[in-house]
């Protein structure tokens, strides 16, 4: 039977952190099968380690996206390239955006997303790559992110009703906004196609000194049946070479 994957996410690491190539190859060396928001010019720095690339941005930027109908045809032509480039990669997640509400409400904001993602959704279908829109949260990072509720995501999804446009379902972002999170997972169960995950408040290792309780969390992510990844992102606040190989071993065991 197919089981959950850890990946791991670029950003946090590099380049404040390490060097490019000595991040992945200690990703490799960790355990980690996969790396999330791989900048395309190191593409095929992770393939020369043997890693999967786990998810890349669709579009750019976050605060700009697909609850804005005058953005749906400039969005429609990058997420497509973008499309193509999984195909080709064995990619399997493309992360999609809400955009800002700036003054949206959020019934519009619902429609204008299911749109926009609706006429993306059979190119998804037939590349057989998954489109995940990221719920964030606009209370610290992201301020006025209209996606940052799960039920907000999750309307959009069954509007949508594509096996292959999905949630990002942040676990850190939704600990700050809403909390309830094993609850969440299991209602959301079939809507969520990509995880990541960080501690909090800080957004640094999943250990004691942070709120949320990640054994728990992983268990109900896996008695949900998901099979995809689980990207940290987290940023170390020790050694990352060590973070690295802590945070997988702490989370294949309860995988």
């Amino acid at each position: 039977m197919k089981s959950i994957s850890q990946s791991i996410a670029w950003w946090c690491f590099v380049p404040e952190k390490l060097t490019a190539e000595r991040f992945v190859k200690s990703a490799a060396e960790a355990g980690f099968s996969a790396i999330d928001l791989v900048p395309p010019d190191y593409w095929p720095l992770v393939s020369d380690y043997g890693l999967a690339i786990s998810a890349i941005a669709a579009h750019q930027p976050l605060t700009i996206g697909f609850n804005r109908l005058d953005q749906h045809h400039r969005l429609e032509h990058e997420v497509r390239v973008n499309i193509a480039h999984a195909q080709r990669l064995g990619i399997q997640n493309l992360i999609c955006f809400s955009g800002n509400r700036e003054g949206l409400d959020d019934a519009e904001g619902i429609e204008n997303t299911a749109v926009g993602l609706s006429r993306l959704a059979p190119f998804a279908e037939d590349a057989g790559v998954t489109l995940v829109l990221e719920m964030l949260n606009s209370k610290v990072d992201h301020p006025d992110y209209q996606a940052d509720h799960t039920r907000w995501g999750m309307e959009v999804c069954q509007r949508v009703s594509s096996p292959r446009v999905k949630l990002l379902y942040d676990i850190y972002h939704m600990q700050i906004m809403e909390g309830d999170i094993v609850r969440t997972i299991r209602a959301a169960n079939g809507m969520i196609g990509h995880y990541h995950t960080a501690g909090n408040p800080g957004r640094n290792e999943l250990d004691s000194t942070q709120e949320l309780y990640y054994p728990a969390i992983l268990q109900a992510i896996k008695e949900t049946g998901y099979t995809g990844y689980i990207a940290h992102e987290f940023v170390p606040k020790g050694d990352p070479v060590v973070a690295l190989r802590t945070v997988f071993q702490q989370c294949a065991s309860c995988l």
